[in-house]
């Protein structure tokens, strides 16, 4: 899919970006976007060259949720097929083999939320607010809220944010470890593309291991996932990039990565 209707890609050499673009519904999740969001992640995962993806929302929201106002007509049944795609679609970004970096410049609410953990790294304007507040709409985060979020921030915050739904700002965010760090709105936009800079200019074939290896070690214990990183470490001792690096590295130059 390439003519989409709720987001926008853009590819500027190794980085691409998705912008979601309902800024009048301040981006919330209705089935065309994430139908979109879907397509445009899967597409992604088989773009040549590409080093890093960073996900927006336009105007002053990520994404402040799903769509409230379809979601309260649908049947029981269309309920479920609405689950089903939201999980599609996060599954979908967190697949992505490069970087995510999720910008949270304004809302993160619900499926917002949803989606900026599904990404590899959080990083939040000081204007940014976070929340899951489905239990004040009886039901629950169903986008995979429920465990991605334990897993970032511990058991007691994800249960406190789930079971109170209120929202928390972004330095609370950054303390409890959701954000990476958090940047002057003012400063947001540049901080972005340098964190983006930063990630594209690393050795390609790394970024997709050490991304993959760290991954997989969430369902894995030590001893397994330590074995999964010596064999990446050792394949990757097998490419020209490897050769590259150090090279440039000894001579004090930047390396010219080919992913090779």
């Amino acid at each position: 899919m390439s003519d989409y209707q709720t987001i926008e890609v853009t590819h500027d050499g190794p980085r691409s970006t998705i912008q979601v673009q309902r800024p009048d519904k301040l981006n919330a999740l209705n089935t065309t976007v994430l139908e979109e969001l879907e397509a445009a992640a899967l597409d992604l995962q088989t773009r040549d060259g590409l080093r890093v993806v960073v996900v927006e929302g336009e105007g002053r929201a990520f994404v402040a949720g799903a769509d409230i106002a379809s979601m309260a007509e649908m049947s029981a049944e269309q309920g479920r097929a609405f689950l089903r795609q939201g999980h599609d679609t996060m599954n979908a970004i967190e697949s992505i083999p490069v970087p995510t970096v999720a910008a949270v410049d304004g809302f993160a609410l619900g499926g917002g939320l949803e989606l900026a953990i599904a990404c590899d790294l959080i990083v939040a304007s000081d204007r940014a607010a976070f929340g899951a507040p489905e239990v004040k709409l009886g039901i629950i985060p169903g986008f995979g809220g429920t465990q991605r979020l334990r897993r970032m921030i511990g058991a007691h915050r994800a249960r406190h944010l789930v079971f109170t739904g209120e929202r928390i700002d972004a330095e609370t965010a950054a303390d409890y470890g959701l954000v990476l760090e958090v940047v002057d709105a003012d400063d947001f936009s540049g901080h972005i593309d340098s964190l983006a800079s930063s990630i594209e200019s690393r050795g390609p074939l790394a970024l997709k291991a050490a991304k993959r290896v760290m991954h997989q070690g969430q369902d894995l214990d030590l001893d397994e996932g330590l074995s999964a990183e010596r064999q990446a470490f050792a394949d990757l001792f097998e490419t020209e990039d490897r050769l590259k690096g150090m090279e440039a590295f000894l001579d004090r130059r930047d390396p010219n990565f080919n992913g090779e």
